[in-house]
């Protein structure tokens, strides 16, 4: 998720048991124009960073094929993935979902980035531009190489409105032999429950991670209550603190910025808060705009947190491709 999705969000989803991550879309050609890799942050994993799909988006097979080679040397993913499904205007024309006009350009696409990678290639689709296209799109991606696909269950023309069709994303999966993931609407456990009864692999979480990334730990032990408040406060506080190790460099004090929209969905049932965490610079802010709940024990009292309610990871949970 573009804004979204970057390493200190992929940190905390992997620690709470995310089998995958991936990234924001990165630009083939910006990729391509060079720099310093150390400052192309859109792909750069955290440190011990795995499992992560780095996903780029274009429309020329030669640049994302060099784009491709570039971002396995520099960003070291586990696979790449490319981006047939943003439907935000100022990608339209440079890849996205305006492939979905002209498949058979992504089918090209698809195939040169495999042939310039031993590394998986994936592609995320929705059901189609305006209308639903998504079987015959699926297997000319899997005719191309692909190795797994991503569903999300809107046309383009949807962008975020009505509600997504797993009917549709069903169908997909049906009719394909590579891994389906079915994406959309997934904001609870037990959401995400019902969708992966739909024939799917897997299913993506998106905006239902964004402030909870305990949703992935959910999944695998079945415990859908969210953290008490000073486990959900301590966690932003961490957010925080990752954000700023991570973009330590030229950004400075504006690196909390981006992360003024997600602080507050950590604890929507402190809406008092919401005002101050708004407007944090520094992690220092958020500490003292959470120092009422970071002071609480988890019966109300002083405490020390419980480090592994933060950080405890699910070893060994991996998603099976047969």
């Amino acid at each position: 998720m573009a804004g979204y999705s970057d390493a200190p969000m992929r940190q905390l989803a992997a620690e709470q048991g995310a089998l995958w991550t991936v990234s924001e879309m990165i630009s083939a050609r910006g990729l391509m124009g060079g720099g310093d890799s150390e400052k192309l942050n859109l792909g750069r994993p955290y440190p011990g960073e795995q499992e992560r799909v780095v996903q780029l988006f274009g429309a020329e097979s030669d640049v994302l094929a060099g784009a491709v080679a570039r971002a396995e040397a520099w960003f070291q993913p586990a696979a790449i993935d490319l981006n047939m499904g943003c439907p935000v205007p100022k990608i339209r024309g440079k890849g996205g979902a305006c492939l979905l006009q002209t498949p058979e350009v992504a089918y090209d696409l698809v195939s040169a980035m495999r042939q310039a990678t031993r590394l998986d290639v994936s592609a995320k689709i929705r059901l189609g531009w305006d209308h639903d296209r998504s079987v015959e799109v699926a297997q000319g991606l899997e005719a191309a190489g692909a190795a797994l696909i991503t569903v999300h269950g809107r046309t383009s023309a949807q962008r975020y409105t009505g509600q997504a069709d797993w009917e549709a994303i069903a169908r997909v999966a049906a009719s394909v032999r590579v891994p389906v993931v079915g994406s959309g609407d997934i904001l609870t456990p037990a959401q995400a429950r019902e969708r992966q009864r739909m024939g799917v692999a897997a299913v993506m979480i998106g905006r239902g991670a964004v402030g909870n990334p305990w949703i992935f730990r959910s999944l695998a032990g079945g415990q859908d209550d969210l953290p008490d408040a000073r486990t959900r406060a301590l966690t932003a506080l961490r957010h925080a603190e990752l954000q700023e190790q991570f973009y330590d460099d030229d950004t400075g004090r504006l690196t909390l910025r981006p992360l003024r929209k997600v602080l507050p969905k950590y604890l929507p049932d402190y809406p008092q808060l919401r005002d101050d965490l708004v407007q944090v610079v520094t992690a220092g802010d958020v500490r003292r705009v959470l120092r009422p709940l970071l002071e609480e024990g988890p019966d109300g009292a002083g405490g020390a947190a419980d480090p592994a309610a933060i950080t405890d990871p699910l070893n060994g949970y991996t998603l099976s491709h047969s």
